[in-house]
């Protein structure tokens, strides 16, 4: 038995509460691979980390957030502290999922070494479980080098878009044999140099196929194939918060149009002082 957080939804406020620690762990989702799939949405804070928390095995605080929270244009000016803050929030506010963080642009690239002090920083700022980073047989070294130091390692592998400069955008990977060959390699590298799982995103159906069954880890999809050991999606483009989503990406309701209509009656009843009534004001003491 342990304290978590959780929110005491009548006030929205944070309370500490006694609960016990059973979370997803890296050897439980090692053991998932080719059987039940693994569920994973993206969550950036305390409520939205207590909501999804029930339903899910992993929660990436993904640097998605850069766009979905700050309003960047990509996930390249995202920081560590914009991570270690999120992450924290999302670990108070979960007790079952798995949490992991990513590690943005510029933070573990440069040698394994600076990895691991940007990795060793953000779960030890969050009490996440593990850390995600970018990239294929080039990040190998620094794959093994947190693996073989206790850093979990979630690997990312495809579409990367803290490479959407070099890419040159967001569409699909893979169309050539040789750059599906090079997905391919790249996820048996990080696989093979210690990943616990490996995110493809947005690559052509086969080559998801192709690396789900030649890895001994378990797959995670996003724009992949349903093959895949288990599916992410960014919460907000599933819930419906943003017109434009990817092709990928199934809407499961219509979260904006819903804020939208009630901010409208909000809007009406308090310019017509239909709001607030005499239960939302303080009447005077008899």
């Amino acid at each position: 038995m342990s304290t978590t957080f959780t929110i005491d939804s009548s006030t929205s406020r944070a309370t500490p509460v006694a609960a016990p620690m059973k979370r997803v762990t890296v050897p439980a989702v090692r053991q998932r691979k080719g059987k039940e799939p693994l569920v994973m949405l993206t969550a950036y804070t305390v409520r939205t980390a207590q909501i999804l928390d029930p339903h899910c095995d992993i929660l990436l605080v993904g640097d998605s957030l850069g766009q979905v929270i700050y309003g960047l244009p990509s996930t390249v000016p995202v920081t560590l502290e914009m991570m270690a803050a999120h992450g924290a929030a999302v670990v108070r506010g979960s007790y079952h999922a798995m949490v992991v963080v990513d590690m943005p642009f510029g933070s573990y690239e440069a040698s394994p070494e600076k990895a691991f002090e940007s990795a060793a920083w953000l779960l030890k700022q969050t009490g996440a479980a593990a850390v995600k980073l970018e990239g294929g047989t080039a990040m190998a070294p620094t794959v093994a080098f947190l693996s073989e130091r206790g850093i979990p390692v979630m690997g990312h592998v495809g579409l990367t878009p803290q490479a959407v400069n070099a890419l040159g955008g967001y569409g699909a990977r893979g169309r050539s044999e040789a750059e599906a060959q090079k997905i391919v390699g790249d996820a048996q590298a990080v696989a093979g140099a210690g990943a616990f799982s490996v995110v493809i995103e947005g690559v052509v159906e086969p080559i998801a196929i192709e690396i789900t069954r030649t890895v001994d880890v378990p797959t995670i999809g996003i724009g992949a194939s349903a093959e895949c050991d288990g599916q992410v999606l960014v919460t907000e483009d599933m819930l419906g918060m943003f017109e434009r989503v990817p092709r990928f990406v199934k809407r499961y309701g219509d979260m904006a149009g819903y804020i939208a209509e009630r901010a409208a009656t909000y809007a009406d009843e308090v310019r017509s002082r239909a709001f607030p009534t005499a239960e939302q004001t303080y009447a005077p003491k008899a």
